[in-house]
């Protein structure tokens, strides 16, 4: 996750909150109300580069996704993944107790992943993709055809 989020305000108008994304080069932004999340606004709910005439005159109450869908500290790599995927989602807000503590997003999970913080629990174990997975129904006939098909290729050259 990523510490030390930027919140803003609901009240906030649509322009600062577009501002400040880009002033600190991120995509979300978490509505708080008080010390509580009411929401999250994404660089999609402000409609972007082009979104000039979406935000105008208009505040973060009436652009911002209302159903925040948080995270724990604890939650593991793998269930927000899940969560995100789930709820079609690109950020959770990691919420401790009352406090926002961080955010994870789909750039976060990614970067971890890619970095391999986890690995598959099951190891491949076909040799080929070609070949069907053995204990399928026609894996012996796909065999014997494979192994004839590179037999008249060698024989035809």
């Amino acid at each position: 996750m990523s510490t030390g989020v930027i919140t803003v305000g609901p009240e906030t108008s649509a322009e600062a909150a577009w501002t400040d994304m880009w002033r600190h080069r991120i995509r979300h932004l978490v509505v708080m109300d008080g010390a509580r999340a009411i929401g999250l606004l994404s660089e999609r709910d402000l409609g972007g580069r082009d979104g000039a005439v979406l935000r105008k005159g208009k505040q973060v109450r009436e652009l911002m996704t209302a159903q925040v869908v948080s995270a724990r500290p604890d939650t593991t790599l793998r269930q927000a993944a899940n969560l995100m995927r789930g709820q079609s989602i690109g950020a959770l807000p990691v919420i401790e107790g009352d406090r926002v503590v961080g955010i994870v997003t789909a750039t976060d999970v990614l970067n971890e992943l890619g970095r391999g913080s986890t690995r598959p629990a099951v190891q491949a174990r076909r040799r080929s993709m070609r070949l069907p997975p053995a204990g399928t129904r026609g894996a012996a006939a796909a065999i014997r055809h494979t192994g004839a098909a590179v037999r008249r290729r060698k024989e035809q050259r």
